[in-house]
């Protein structure tokens, strides 16, 4: 599917946005990149001033905000308990078997001091880290916050890895503790973590006591652990926030690369949170009466920017969900915006297209008529899956926030606004003070419409600022794969006439055909909008002709078979929508795709396979 119509935002939602002036603020990031930032800053508190807005005397090694003392649990909890936001929800937590607990920023903050005391207890200190490894319920928000609130530093794990992932993940952190659940509910079965961290612990000898949430009444083994309730029960709720400088460490977390470990991402207290916060107002549009849910999982990027600490310093609700989005029956989601009367909804194009694939009855069951803006994050989304998303869930009245980000940038980077018009299947353009381009192996910026490198050329207050004990790695996988002293994203995108940018996939995930580049993503698309296709994942082939021809991996919808007449029909449809460069020389029916727990699929292994060679990094594969 081609879609070409854009999608200008409601007058009333455009007219009303916190971002006055979209135009306007694209101008100003452009032009004073210091003083919007500067701006942003001021919106929230600090302990003291900066000295210097950017510090690029060490690039590419930035700095923000040098000088200045702070800490995102002050401005995420602390100055909201001061004003009549104490007595808001804060958290809306519902489980699996329907229990919603709630919390006000008020009862919050108690609880985050309380652990922050537990912590301390414990021997924790500043600059200390602390492993957290829980599903998406209220005690690993409050587990994050209080360990921020000392000045240690937390290290989410999300809790669908397996022991191997979790203990190079527990080693490499050089955690001291770690916080976990007993257990999961999950599709009506309860899923125990407890047993998965013993085992990673029992390898991690710096591990000196695992605390244990009581989260779906398991029976587990409690040696050298301790009870999370219990530990709470005798703690004070008084707590002294931590001071901290600008540019100490907030939180590390783990991104898997095509080779060797993982990656610890390392993001600092002061530019993050002007990120997040600045980002997620305008780009929201955050009101006092939102409810807003991002589906996500606070294992992820995602969850810490945009459940976590995105909403709190916003001082609005934020919605968490602990189980199957499709259990007991394929209305969940949408029973759940209805219930909760959710405006906000921020989901991924993995979640949209199953959604989808269950047919238009399920959201046409409930009253969606509180939403007011939808998201999508995570990867690039079909043109099909936007316009479903726009029609049965949006009511053809919410705008789509599509953004671009990554663990790496912490904050939205490519993403409209309320007052952005809108083309399925494009992130549209840079977010104010965010500088991007599309440039080719030299770091020269290609011609409108020709694919190239997502390359951001201006540093951001959110961005990483190293890798976890590997400067040198942090250099050479983001500033010098390609010349010229600019943010190498590893996703390539192509830029349309009117400046608007569309993310085609990973650099690892283009096909180059008789010398022309073609994304995965746009060849992915086609098959998915064939009624016969669920979900595909394509992936290059060496060819001595050609340099690369694609073999499609294609789950089918149910009620279609498999056929050689099936395969002719695919590759000929595909041809039609793409044109004679997507050469598709073989398709293989399959009944699952390899997937990360965040619903990435892993074409690198799927290739890795195909050629026999090494899988690299398989540890955020799902099984």
């Amino acid at each position: 599917m081609s879609e070409k119509r854009v999608f200008n935002p409601p007058k009333k939602i455009a007219e009303n946005a916190n971002i006055v002036d979209w135009e306007a603020a694209l101008k100003r990031g452009e032009e004073d990149l210091e003083g919007f930032w500067e701006d942003a800053a001021k919106e929230l508190e600090w302990f003291g001033k900066w000295d210097k807005v950017l510090d690029d005397s060490g690039k590419p090694f930035y700095k923000w905000f040098t000088g200045a003392k702070c800490n995102i649990v002050h401005n995420a909890l602390d100055r909201h308990i001061k004003t009549p936001l104490k007595g808001k929800v804060a958290i809306i937590a519902e489980a699996e078997d329907g229990k919603v607990r709630k919390f006000t920023y008020a009862q919050l903050h108690k609880e985050v001091c309380k652990f922050a005391n537990v912590l301390k207890s414990l021997g924790i200190k500043k600059g200390d880290r602390v492993a957290i490894y829980m599903p998406n319920i209220p005690e690993i928000a409050i587990a994050m916050l209080a360990t921020v609130k000392i000045g240690a530093i937390h290290s989410v794990v999300f809790a669908g890895y397996g022991e191997g992932a979790l203990k190079i993940r527990i080693e490499d952190a050089e955690a001291k503790i770690i916080v976990c659940a007993d257990g999961v509910g999950r599709g009506g079965k309860k899923i125990n973590l407890k047993d998965t961290v013993d085992k990673a612990v029992a390898q991690c000898p710096a591990i000196k006591k695992t605390i244990v949430v009581k989260n779906a009444g398991l029976d587990v083994d409690m040696a050298n652990c301790a009870w999370y309730h219990e530990l709470m029960e005798t703690a004070s709720d008084k707590c002294e926030t931590e001071r901290m400088d600008s540019e100490d460490i907030l939180y590390i977390l783990y991104t898997s690369g095509t080779t060797g470990k993982p990656k610890g991402v390392i993001h600092v207290h002061g530019g993050y949170m002007v990120g997040v916060n600045r980002t997620l107002r305008w780009v929201f549009d955050i009101k006092p009466q939102d409810i807003f849910w991002c589906a996500a999982d606070p294992g992820w990027v995602t969850g810490h920017s945009y459940i976590v600490y995105g909403p709190l310093l916003a001082g609005t609700t934020t919605l968490m969900y602990e189980g199957h989005p499709t259990y007991p029956d394929p209305g969940r989601m949408w029973d759940i915006i209805e219930r909760h009367s959710v405006t906000i909804l921020y989901t991924a194009p993995t979640m949209i297209r199953m959604l989808m694939g269950l047919g238009d009855e399920w959201p046409k069951k409930h009253d969606l008529n509180t939403l007011r803006l939808l998201g999508s994050v995570g990867e690039p989304i079909n043109p099909e899956a936007w316009m479903w998303y726009y029609k049965n869930v949006g009511g053809e009245r919410c705008p789509i926030m599509d953004t671009w980000w990554q663990t790496e940038t912490g904050m939205f980077m490519l993403t409209p606004t309320p007052q952005t018009p809108l083309k399925p299947g494009s992130a549209t353009k840079p977010f104010p003070g965010v500088q991007a381009k599309i440039v080719d192996n030299d770091g020269k910026e290609v011609e409108t419409g020709k694919g190239g490198h997502l390359a951001i050329t201006t540093p951001w207050p959110a961005m990483l600022r190293t890798v976890y004990k590997n400067p040198e790695r942090y250099k050479k996988t983001y500033w010098q794969e390609v010349p010229g002293g600019m943010y190498i994203s590893g996703d390539i995108a192509r830029k349309d006439e009117d400046g608007y940018f569309w993310v085609q996939g990973r650099s690892d995930d283009v096909l180059k055909i008789a010398g022309h580049r073609i994304g995965t993503a746009e060849i992915e698309s086609a098959f998915v909008s064939h009624k016969a296709v669920a979900e595909a994942a394509v992936i290059g082939i060496p060819d001595e002709v050609k340099g690369e021809t694609g073999k499609a991996f294609v789950i089918l919808k149910k009620g279609f078979a498999g056929n050689a007449e099936l395969v002719e029909d695919l590759k000929k449809h595909v041809r039609k929508e793409l044109g004679p460069l997507a050469i598709i020389d073989s398709i293989k029916f399959v009944g699952s795709l390899p997937k990360t727990r965040s619903g990435k699929i892993m074409r690198r292994v799927l290739k890795a396979r195909e050629l026999g060679l090494d899988e690299g990094d398989t540890s955020a594969l799902v099984d």
